[in-house]
């Protein structure tokens, strides 16, 4: 008869459970690291207004934003956060998640007024942390064009984290792209 477990786990049953959850908590350590209300006071600060702005996109707003973001939407429906000091807009943003590998990472995308990248934030990371995106490597996306934001075209990758360079710089071009269809060039 052929031995299905380690001798050692036939001594221990304790062992063998310890063994068990260990293999099965990957799920239950995954990092969450804000709330959607602390990003959005990331994104704008503590005294700022913030509203929701939902935009519905046309067949051929999305066919544009797929195009020059290289990336798929979801849908027509896409919410952008509209940051406000009195009459003055501080920017935009959104948060996108997306499967790294098979578990999410959420980002926070922050764009300025003008259209440029100037924050990101990993609020949620549920992949091994080490394959998280630093913050020292997500600063040197900031204020880059759309079409410099890919991987080994201008962007260092990171050694062991290829799945993840791909999703943060998806998202963050897929965040641009819609900023620029429907806000920037909307009539």
């Amino acid at each position: 008869m052929q031995r299905l477990l380690p001798r050692s786990f036939k001594r221990s049953p304790i062992l063998l459970v310890l063994t068990l959850l260990l293999g099965l908590s990957g799920p239950l350590f995954a990092n969450v690291y804000y709330s959607k209300e602390e990003a959005l006071e990331i994104a704008f600060g503590k005294d700022s207004q913030v509203e929701s702005v939902p935009l519905f996109l046309t067949d051929q707003q999305i066919e544009v934003i797929e195009k020059i973001s290289q990336t798929k939407l979801e849908g027509s429906l896409y919410t952008l956060f509209k940051g406000m000091k009195g009459d003055r807009i501080l920017g935009f943003a959104a948060i996108e998640s997306q499967t790294v590998r098979t578990q999410a990472e959420t980002l926070l995308v922050v764009i300025s007024p003008s259209g440029e990248l100037v924050n990101v934030e990993v609020l949620a990371f549920h992949e091994p942390t080490e394959y998280k995106p630093q913050k020292l490597w997500l600063e040197k996306l900031f204020k880059r064009p759309l079409d410099q934001l890919r991987a080994h075209h201008g962007v260092d990758a990171i050694s062991g984290a290829t799945l993840s360079v791909k999703s943060t710089l998806d998202q963050i071009r897929k965040v641009m792209a819609v900023y620029k269809v429907a806000i920037e060039e909307a009539p």
